[in-house]
Parts: C-alpha cells; structure tokens; sequence
C-alpha cells in the first residue's frame, strides 16, 4: 500500500507534521475561546495555518545547491524591506515594523530572524577551515548580523532585534570561532548594560525592565500586563477552569491576550496541563530540529539546521520566561498558538527548511 503514496508525500516526517498540526489546531481553540468563537481571531488564523502547512511541505522539497543560492539575495531583499519600512511602514502600539501589501501586513524583521541564519551558514560555509579563527572569519559576519539588528531596533522592535543577534552569534559559535570572543563579547554587554539602559533604551523599554524587576510596585499601572498574566496562569491550576471559563480573558483583565499573552488564556483554561503539553511539544520539535543538524550531510546544512532550530527556542523560551515574568515584556509571540501571519509564517518556513534537510540526509540521492 506504501508504494502507492507519492514519494514526496512518503518521505515527509509524518511525526513531526502531525505534532504541528495538534499544537496548531490547540492554539486555534485557545483563540476561539479568546474571542468567544470563530471571529475574530480563530478563522483567520485556521487558514493561514492551514495555507503555511502546505508551505512548509513546498519548501521540504528545496534541494540543497538552491537553498544556498537564494541565501544571500533573500537577505538583501529583507534588508531592503526594512529600510522600506523605515520610510513607507505604518505605525501600530508605537512601533513601526509593518509594510501593508494589500492582501497582508507583512513584518520583515520576523523573516530577517531566519534570514540571518541562512547568510551566515552560506558565509562560514565558503570560508575555508583555516580561516575560521581569523579576524576575516568573524568581522564580516558581525557586520551581517548588526546592520539588520540595528534597523529593527530603532523600530523600535527591541525583543526581535535580539532574536536576530542571538540568531547570529549561535551560528557563529557553532561554526568554530574561538571561545574568548564569546567571553569577551559578553563581558563587554555587561560592562555597557549600565549605559545602555539611561542613555539608548527608550522610556518604556527601560520601564519593562524595571516593572520586570519590581511588577507589584505599579500593579495597576506599567506593571498591569505582567500581574494579570501571573493571576491567569495561577488560577489554571492543574487542570484549568474549563474551556470557556477563563475569567481574565473573557473579562478583559488579561491584555494581548490573543498575541503575547496567549499562554496565560490557555494556562487559565486548560491548566498546568494545557501548559505542559504546548512545552513539551516544542521540546520535542527543537529536539528533532537538533537532531536533523547532527545528522546533516555538509557543514551548511548542519549550521542552518542548529540556527533554525535555535531560533524557534528563542520564540518559545522568552515567550513563556515573559508571561511568567521570568523576563521583561519585549512583544514575542508564542509560535504557532499566538494570533498572526508573520511569526507563524517565519516559523512554518523554518520548519520547511528543517524537513528538506532530514530530506537530504534520509534521501541523498534526491536531496542534492
């Protein structure tokens, strides 16, 4: 019977796909009951989950040559759209990161996160091994990484823009460059920490860090966001108030309750299970995602993986350190479950991008 299933459709990692599509379709009832039904957030977000799905099984079929053929151009098509967004972009919560292409919104600095990972892979893998503990090894990939940060930052886009760096330097770290400039690196940002915070931070950057530092000292004020996401996952208990009878969203207690603070919508309702199947699921897919890297079949493939892979635990670990208030407020979502086109678009190519690799290595001969 197997043999009659197209190749392309059996050489698909069946396990994973339908881990995705549980965590997907548990996120779409979460925003259901956000809403109190299918509008306004649950339909859209249905098909465009259901239209990303079909992407990323496109994408699985990539072959290697290509992918490394369109890293460089897809960064410097980015990198124009976030000047665009500069000049052109529409501004929403203070911030301007959006281009409005008519049928969507598009943010550039969430696909930037993936691009990013691609053009340094594509520049360590050219660089010959001898070179990699250089000085050329390391200045042109700084310039890679901090110019798009940059761009983002002055959004102001703070949390993406250190989703990109953070992209970056795991690339670089696992590509060989010495230890010391990771030492150092980090030694410097602490000794600059101080100066950063008074004089580069804006006023309500700096105010997330200090509510994140003293939340109860302004509860009903800057400090609102975070006090309600606690209350919320707290009242879930083991096994949550019920689908339906969550009292802080339903209230309107809980704010972003659809984005950046979904995981306390679904932790109030569905309980301490609810949040440990969303973690452990993710768990499971960087697993994978880490495995397909050490499986891969050239340094390119394997540096693009670990990145790929990195960059969706970067999307769930700070989501769920900043609504438990183990982190500052910085506006990621939580893949795959929180309201929105680019995040959930940028996730679903990176693991499109992730399956043509497992491709590679399970099927050689047809993945080069």
């Amino acid at each position: 019977m197997l043999s009659l299933v197209p190749a392309p459709i059996r050489q698909l990692p069946w396990k994973l796909l339908l881990l995705v599509m549980a965590v997907g379709s548990f996120g779409l009832v979460v925003l259901y009951s956000a809403g109190g039904g299918l509008h306004p957030w649950a339909l859209n977000q249905g098909l465009r989950f259901v239209f990303f799905i079909f992407v990323a099984i496109a994408i699985s079929r990539i072959d290697q040559d290509s992918l490394k053929q369109i890293s460089w151009p897809l960064y410097g098509g980015l990198l124009l759209l976030l000047i665009f967004v500069e000049l052109f972009g529409f501004v929403g919560g203070g911030s301007r990161r959006w281009l409005n292409l008519g049928i969507m919104t598009l943010q550039p600095s969430e696909l930037m996160k993936l691009a990013i990972v691609l053009a340094i892979s594509r520049f360590y893998d050219l660089l010959p091994a001898g070179e990699i503990r250089t000085f050329s090894a390391m200045w042109p990939a700084a310039v890679l990484i901090l110019v798009p940060a940059l761009l983002v930052a002055v959004q102001p886009d703070l949390g993406t823009a250190l989703m990109i760096v953070a992209g970056g330097i795991i690339v670089c770290f696992l590509a060989g460059l010495p230890l010391w400039l990771f030492i150092g690196g980090g030694v410097s940002l602490a000794a600059i920490a101080p100066l950063a915070f008074f004089f580069l931070l804006h006023d309500y950057q700096r105010n997330r860090v200090l509510i994140f530092l003293t939340p109860e000292s302004d509860p009903l004020g800057r400090g609102y966001h975070i006090s309600q996401s606690k209350i919320a996952i707290g009242s879930g208990g083991i096994f949550g108030k019920g689908f339906l009878n969550g009292t802080q969203s339903h209230l309107d207690y809980l704010p972003e309750r659809h984005t950046d603070f979904v995981f306390a919508t679904m932790a109030e309702e569905w309980g301490l299970i609810g949040g440990l199947f969303i973690i452990v699921s993710f768990m499971i897919i960087i697993s994978w995602g880490m495995k397909v890297a050490l499986n891969a079949p050239s340094r390119f493939a394997k540096l693009t993986a670990a990145g790929l892979s990195s960059t969706i635990f970067f999307y769930v670990a700070i989501n769920l350190a900043m609504v438990m208030g183990m982190a500052p407020v910085v506006g990621i979502p939580l893949p795959l479950v929180s309201n929105g086109g680019s995040a959930m678009m940028n996730v679903m190519i990176c693991l499109g991008l992730l399956m043509a690799i497992d491709r590679w290595t399970r099927y050689p001969k047809k993945g080069f």
